[in-house]
């Protein structure tokens, strides 16, 4: 991970300040910007392989920050909220920002975070006939999932969750991102029906684990978390 681009945006001098002197002590190479105008300018110039943005700044706030990225780019956005944002925080999160760290907030949580969006982040490819990741194994041709080298019957909905939850381990997804994309855009306010899907797969994926593979986040969605 040592030498990736990360792109630090936040308007509070001593928030940018720590920040930059926690990650480039890891190895990162560090930009700041002091708000979202400065910051879209940064990315044009200097490409960052992660942004990590304050979601309350003047003139232009963290969600809309994320999501003029989001119209050119996957590259991971981490937000940083404080507590009493749930609503702010779940609109950048609906936005396409992957991941959140509530203020104020432990340093090697978020160093954690930072990894493994950064894992996450690679160039875009070929269409993928397969997703491995961690204990996991998805044939999606065949409709088939293997966990710790076990067949595990799914249904076609329980099917599809998992290969959206798989396609983005350790990030955070909102219920709406996953009711619209499971079940399309009229389900969205169906919470309680996603949950329901989300017990039946838990009970079938973690049967005779140990392990806790889908993570509730309270209020905002679900993290899938593979194993290593």
């Amino acid at each position: 991970m040592a030498g990736r681009r990360i792109l630090v945006v936040d308007d509070e001098p001593q928030i940018t300040r720590v920040l930059r002197t926690t990650l480039s002590s890891h190895g990162y190479e560090i930009r700041v910007a002091n708000d979202a105008e400065a910051a879209l300018d940064v990315f044009s110039d200097w490409p960052p392989e992660l942004i990590i943005t304050d979601l309350s700044m003047p003139n232009m706030s963290g969600i809309d920050l994320t999501k003029k990225v989001r119209g050119q780019s996957e590259v991971p956005i981490i937000v940083l909220s404080v507590r009493g944002e749930e609503r702010s925080k779940i609109e950048a999160l609906d936005a396409g920002a992957d991941d959140y760290v509530t203020k104020p907030f432990n340093m090697n949580e978020l160093l954690a975070r930072v990894r493994a969006n950064l894992r996450r982040f690679s160039p875009p490819e070929a269409e993928e006939q397969e997703i491995a990741v961690g204990d996991f194994k998805v044939d999606l041709s065949g409709h088939r999932v293997f966990v710790r080298g076990e067949e595990v019957r799914l249904t076609p909905k329980e099917f599809d969750l998992l290969v959206h939850l798989a396609k983005h381990p350790d990030k955070v997804v909102t219920h709406a991102v996953l009711l619209r994309s499971v079940w399309g855009p009229q389900s969205v306010n169906q919470n309680e029906y996603l949950r329901v899907f989300i017990g039946q797969l838990r009970k079938k994926l973690e049967a005779g684990a140990e392990k806790h593979y889908i993570q509730t986040e309270p209020w905002v969605g679900y993290r899938f978390t593979p194993g290593e």
